[in-house]
C-alpha cells in the first residue's frame, strides 16, 4: 500500500522478533541443563511450555484483533514478549525452573499474539492475489531470526565454561552453587537487550502510521462456528499442524541424526550443519517470494511438499552423508510452506481474518506433539531412521492439502471465467 512503507517495514520486524524468541530455545535447553542441573526430559519442557503458550494464547488474540484491530493486537504481544524477557532477569536470581518456565510462557504468549496479528496483516497491506508472495518475503525474515538466534545466543548465552561430571563432583557445596548461579546469570543480559529493542518498535508502531483493516463485520452471528464454515480453513489448519509438527521435528533431530548416520562426526560440525539448513530455509522463503511471480502459490506448494516426502524416503532409507544430505536439504522446501498454508487458509475471510488466523496458529501445537512420537519411535526402532517415516507423513499431508487448494482455485477461475 502506497504510503506505508514503514508501517510495512515494522511490521515485518515482528517476524524476525519471534524467531529470535523461539529458537534461542535451542540455546536454552542446553544452558539450563548446566544452570540448573536438568536432565534432557526436563530441559525439553522448555519447548513443551513454548508451543502451549501459542496454542492458549492464540485464540484470545485473535478475539482482541476483532475487538480493537491489528494494532492492538500488536502492541498487546509487544508488551508480553518485554514482559516475559524482563521476567529472565528475576528467574535467574532465584535459580528456579519453574521461574524460568513462566517467563517463557509469558513470552510465548506475547509470540503468540504477534504471529496471529502479523500474517493476517500483511496479507491486508496489498493486492489479495499477491498475498502468498508477500507473505513469504516478510516470512523471509522469519528465516534470518531464525539462522542468527543459534549464534547471538551461542555468543551471549554460554559461558564456554564446561565441566564434566568429575570435575562437578569434586567441588564444594558453595563452589557448585556459584557455577551454577554464574550461568544461570548469563541469560539475563541477552533477555534484558531483546526487552529493550521490543519495548522500542512497541514505541514504533504505536506512533506509525498503518492501514486501517476491518476485523470486525456488521453481522450478528459474526463467531468461531461462522468462521468454520469458510472454505479451505480448515484444511488449513489440518495442514498447518502437520508441517509444523514436521518442521519442529526435524530441526530437533538434526544433530542426533547426523550422529546416527556418520558416528565420527563431532557435535559442533553436526551443529554447523543445522545452521546451513537453516540458511537453505531462510533463502528459501527469498526463492519462494520469487518464483510464485510465475508460478501459482498452490502448485509451488504442491511440489516441494512432493519434493519433500522423496527426500524423507531417500534419508530415511539411505545411510552416510546421502541420508544427511537428504535430511538438510529438506529446509530448503519447507520454506514456503508455513507462509502459503496460512495465506491460503485465511484466503476469502475479510474482516474474519483475525479469527481464522488465530486457529491457524493454535495448530502450532504439532510442533509440541510431533517430535515426542519421533522419540518414541526412535527409540523402539533403535535409530532415527524409521522415525522420519512420520515427518514423510506430515508432507504427505501438506501435498494433498496444495492439491486440494490448487483444484479449488482452478475451479473458482473456471466459474469466474464462464461468467465474464
Amino acid at each position: 500500500m502506497p504510503g506505508y512503507r514503514l508501517g510495512f517495514m515494522l511490521v515485518v520486524s515482528l517476524f524476525f522478533l519471534w524467531a529470535i524468541a523461539g529458537n534461542f530455545n535451542d540455546i536454552l535447553i542446553r544452558q539450563f541443563q548446566k544452570a540448573l542441573d536438568l536432565n534432557r526430559a526436563q530441559a525439553g519442557l522448555i519447548q513443551f511450555v513454548f508451543y502451549i503458550g501459542y496454542f492458549v494464547m492464540a485464540l484470545p488474540a485473535g478475539l482482541v484483533m476483532r475487538r480493537w484491530g491489528y494494532r492492538a493486537g500488536i502492541l498487546v504481544g509487544l508488551a508480553l514478549y518485554a514482559i516475559g524477557a524482563l521476567l529472565f532477569w528475576p528467574a535467574a536470581e532465584v535459580r528456579e525452573y519453574g521461574a524460568f518456565l513462566g517467563a517463557l510462557f509469558v513470552l510465548a504468549s506475547g509470540a503468540a499474539f504477534l504471529e496471529t496479528a502479523a500474517n493476517p496483516y500483511i496479507v491486508a497491506f496489498g493486492d489479495p492475489a499477491r498475498a502468498p508472495q508477500r507473505l513469504n518475503l516478510a516470512q523471509g525474515f522469519n528465516g534470518v531470526g531464525a539462522v542468527l538466534a543459534p549464534a547471538i545466543g551461542g555468543l551471549f548465552i554460554f559461558s564456554g565454561v564446561e565441566h564434566d561430571k568429575g570435575t562437578l563432583a569434586a567441588m564444594t557445596a558453595s563452589q557448585l552453587a556459584g557455577y551454577r548461579l554464574g550461568e544461570a546469570r548469563m541469560v539475563q543480559l541477552p533477555y534484558l537487550v531483546l526487552a529493550c529493542v521490543v519495548i522500542v518498535i512497541g514505541l514504533a508502531i504505536a506512533m506509525a502510521r498503518l492501514p486501517d483493516v476491518q476485523t470486525r463485520t456488521a453481522e450478528r452471528h459474526d463467531g468461531l462456528r461462522q468462521v468454520l464454515r469458510t472454505p479451505g480453513l480448515v484444511p488449513a489448519v489440518i495442514a498447518q499442524f502437520f508441517y509444523v509438527g514436521a518442521q519442529v521435528g526435524i530441526w530437533s533431530f538434526f544433530v542426533d541424526f547426523v550422529k546416527d548416520s556418520v558416528p565420527t562426526t563431532p557435535e559442533r560440525t553436526a551443529a554447523y550443519l543445522l545452521s546451513v539448513s537453516l540458511f537453505l530455509f531462510m533463502a528459501g522463503r527469498f526463492i519462494g517470494a520469487g518464483l510464485m511471480q510465475r508460478i501459482a502459490a498452490t502448485r509451488l506448494l504442491l511440489t516441494f511438499a512432493c519434493i519433500n516426502v522423496a527426500l524423507c524416503a531417500v534419508a530415511a532409507t539411505a545411510s552416510g552423508w546421502v541420508a544427511v544430505a537428504a535430511f538438510g536439504l529438506t529446509s530448503l522446501f519447507m520454506s514456503i510452506m508455513f507462509p502459503t498454508i496460512f495465506a491460503l487458509g485465511i484466503r476469502g475471510l475479510g474482516p474474519r481474518a483475525a479469527i481464522g488466523s488465530s486457529l491457524i496458529i493454535m495448530s502450532i501445537i504439532g510442533g509440541a506433539i510431533v517430535p515426542p512420537l519421533m522419540g518414541v519411535i526412535a527409540g523402539r526402532a533403535g535409530g532415527l531412521h524409521v522415525a522420519l517415516l512420520l515427518p514423510l507423513i506430515c508432507f504427505a499431508a501438506v501435498a494433498a492439502f496444495a492439491f486440494r487448494s490448487d483444484r479449488s482455485t482452478v475451479i473458482t477461475q473456471s466459474r469466474t471465467e464462464d461468467l465474464v
